[in-house]
């Protein structure tokens, strides 16, 4: 009985205090979370199943162990510097190839101090990438994952699975994380946007089915969607009926924003990185806190054209030495504790 006195009288005290006195007792905890198209982390080893012949020490990139090695401490280091002080309590990743891949990321970089756990899609995407999400189990309690097959219109399509991880928070809430990769825009943006909108469409139906299982649901989405705030896909998206269930997109807004976007193609700048999250989530969000992660280390002069690009692994088949062709996008949460 000893043991709950303290708690019995805290409670006490605020029965007896004005509300505002006991608000001010609770704490706010900061929650980062990270999202980052990694660009190619495969690993040396041939899988039979898939077309990574690409990225083996043989071919013609030399994919060695040391590129290798190279590619997962280019990458420790900036989900490192994107933490600062403290590493993000979420990280999305896509384009990584193996559990091998996300193995050696956590335990052989620095990151190892970080403790981080994973989980992964086992997809059937053609070159064998792969969502996977990096968290730290002091600040999200896993409780389960799944990983999502999209249904295409085009029978023969194949593209990443749709990670869905469920945990808890220090508010004691469940939070619902989606890492998507969207198909990719390759062989035209138009002949390719069904394939998107297909993805759409099967993302939609897993956050609704959520909204019967929950009673207010919190949200988190996040990827590389390969289409822009304006696209139909992600307009597509973020509407919804009931309006109560729709996703507040925290990269729509351009002016806003730190960057002209998070990914350069032939010299223009798009955002096609983005998080979204239900309006239950949202109130918990730092004001100004989302931003792509522009930091002047991860950049490089772009000869072909004006300014400035991401620094990459590969530029063509010139082996840079980099980090990816997409910049990582970042927000922080503030959750309430007492």
């Amino acid at each position: 009985m000893m043991r709950d006195f303290p708690v019995l009288f805290f409670l006490g005290l605020c029965l007896a205090l004005p509300e505002q006195a006991c608000t001010q007792k609770r704490h706010m905890q900061e929650f980062r979370v990270m999202f980052y198209n990694v660009e190619n982390l495969f690993d040396t080893e041939d899988d039979p199943h898939t077309l990574d012949n690409e990225f083996l020490p043989d071919s013609p990139r030399r994919w060695t162990p040391y590129r290798y090695y190279t590619h997962l401490r280019q990458t420790a280091r900036v989900i490192s510097a994107v933490g600062a002080w403290d590493t993000p309590a979420l990280v999305g990743l896509c384009e990584i190839e193996s559990d091998s891949a996300v193995i050696h990321l956590i335990t052989r970089t620095p990151l190892r101090m970080q403790h981080y756990r994973y989980c992964m899609t086992k997809g059937n995407d053609r070159r064998g990438i792969n969502n996977a999400l990096l968290y730290q189990p002091d600040k999200f309690r896993y409780l389960g994952h799944e990983s999502g097959r999209i249904r295409f219109t085009n029978r023969r399509r194949r593209s990443r699975d749709i990670l869905h991880v469920w945990g808890q928070v220090i508010t004691g809430d469940t939070l619902d994380v989606f890492v998507c990769h969207f198909p990719s825009r390759s062989g035209g943006e138009k002949k390719t946007e069904r394939d998107r909108l297909d993805a759409t469409r099967h993302l939609r139906r897993m956050l609704d089915s959520l909204c019967h299982i929950r009673k207010t649901p919190n949200l988190l989405v996040m990827g590389d969607f390969n289409d822009t705030p304006a696209d139909r896909s992600i307009r597509t998206l973020t509407a919804s009926t009931p309006p109560e269930q729709a996703l507040v997109n925290l990269f729509a807004d351009e002016a806003a924003l730190n960057a002209p976007g998070s990914h350069k193609y032939q010299g223009e700048w798009s955002q096609l990185d983005q998080m979204m999250v239900s309006k239950s989530w949202n109130s918990y969000l730092k004001a100004g806190s989302p931003r792509v992660f522009n930091e002047p280390f991860l950049m490089t002069e772009d000869k072909s054209r004006r300014g400035q690009r991401p620094k990459r692994s590969y530029y063509g088949f010139k082996y840079e030495g980099g980090f990816s062709d997409h910049l990582p996008i970042v927000a922080d949460f503030l959750l309430p504790f007492l």
